[in-house]
């Protein structure tokens, strides 16, 4: 199983980007879908996950309001839609699966399989 995310980049505070996620190798549709992020000097920290049929979506409290993610089954992906960022947005994001469960979780441990991860730098 391959997790590509891409769209990370630079952008001021109060701006928005979107990341995405593709997954190949695997059965997308079965899988719990994350993004989690970590700062400079800090551990990874989960920011946001969604359901196989994207009804259920978890936030960390931090980007909530903020931040949506949602999934496209016949496509592969998982999108993070990100607005109103601010500089403590600033992270490596990465994507992430969970094959063998059925409930969203914030835990990095259910997360079976990684993405390589893409930068957002959020200047004030």
């Amino acid at each position: 199983v391959q997790l590509q995310a891409f769209g990370g980049g630079l952008v001021q505070a109060g701006g928005s980007l979107a990341l995405s996620c593709t997954v190949s190798g695997g059965a997308f549709k079965d899988y719990v879908m994350a993004w989690f992020r970590q700062a400079p000097g800090s551990e990874r920290e989960f920011v946001a996950a969604i359901s196989w049929t994207g009804v259920q979506a978890e936030y960390v409290d931090s980007v909530k309001g903020r931040f949506a993610i949602s999934r496209d089954n016949a496509r592969n992906t998982v999108t993070l839609q990100m607005n109103s960022l601010k500089p403590e947005d600033t992270a490596v994001y990465y994507c992430a699966a969970d094959g063998y469960s059925s409930h969203v979780s914030k835990t990095r441990q259910r997360y079976d399989y990684w993405g390589k991860g893409t930068l957002v730098t959020v200047s004030s």
